[in-house]
């Protein structure tokens, strides 16, 4: 049975799809049958595993709107060693299709739930706003795994963070929770980093996952060529780091 993680967090530019992509290259790096779920119309999480969105037949867009089945859209990405149910530009419709439609934040879960046996993990790549888009990423989520900046604004959005799981979790989906902060883009000679992330385990305690993302040019280049830095260079300290992180997710969704 697969489990379900949307990396999320409505403050934009904190690293989420790097998060998505190289988490999912480095779970399948350690044996894990994994699917990324590209929810965001710009469809990052697509290209930066090595498929085209432009030549995308299906996407999560027909899923969505019960079109296709997630074995039919879904896309096997042999560069990166998991399976993409892709994005492009036609999910920005969606938004607007799904409000008149019955199960609209449900309609995610239930095509997920068909491939159910098919993967150990699935990875929702969500876009930054709370939309209706987001909302079908947390409706069928176990769990939020949450990349975080150590910076001043990163705190205000993780409350606001905080507070829509909460919401999801009363209303929509009682299974929901926070797995992890995760830190990224670290840089520990910077005074107010360490701060921060000092704060962040004083107030979130074993919520903050042990591994730190450090700050890396390689993980940067990484999406230009179409791949994440997983792949693109296995050796980096970005890499490395991602790889040890896939390992602490693989032990902390076995004790959960």
């Amino acid at each position: 049975m697969a489990k379900i993680f949307c990396v999320a967090n409505q403050k934009g530019g904190v690293g989420k799809t790097t998060t998505t992509v190289n988490l999912a290259a480095g779970l399948a790096k350690v044996g894990q049958r994994v699917l990324v779920v590209d929810l965001d119309p710009q469809g990052n999480a697509t290209m930066g595993s090595g498929i085209d969105k432009r030549a995308l037949e299906l996407s999560v867009y027909d899923v969505l709107l019960e079109s296709a089945s997630v074995k039919e859209a879904k896309q096997t990405s042999e560069k990166v060693g998991y399976d993409v149910l892709g994005a492009n530009r036609e999910l920005a419709g969606a938004e607007v299709e799904l409000v008149d439609l019955e199960r609209r934040e449900r309609r995610l879960k239930g095509a997920l739930a068909a491939a159910n046996d098919d993967y150990d993990f699935v990875l929702i790549d969500c876009p930054p706003s709370l939309s209706m888009l987001t909302l079908n990423g947390l409706c069928c989520a176990h769990g939020v795994v949450v990349p975080m900046q150590c910076e001043y604004f990163a705190l205000e959005g993780l409350s606001d963070l905080v507070n829509t799981i909460k919401q999801v979790h009363a209303n929509l989906n009682a299974d929901l929770q926070i797995i992890g902060l995760l830190r990224v883009m670290f840089d520990p000679r910077i005074t107010l980093q360490n701060q921060v992330s000092d704060q962040l385990k004083t107030h979130f305690g074993d919520k903050v996952f042990d591994t730190v993302i450090p700050r890396n040019v390689r993980l940067a280049e990484a999406p230009s060529y179409g791949l994440p830095g997983v792949v693109f260079d296995p050796s980096s300290k970005g890499a490395q780091a991602f790889i040890e992180f896939a390992r602490e997710m693989v032990r902390r969704v076995g004790s959960m």
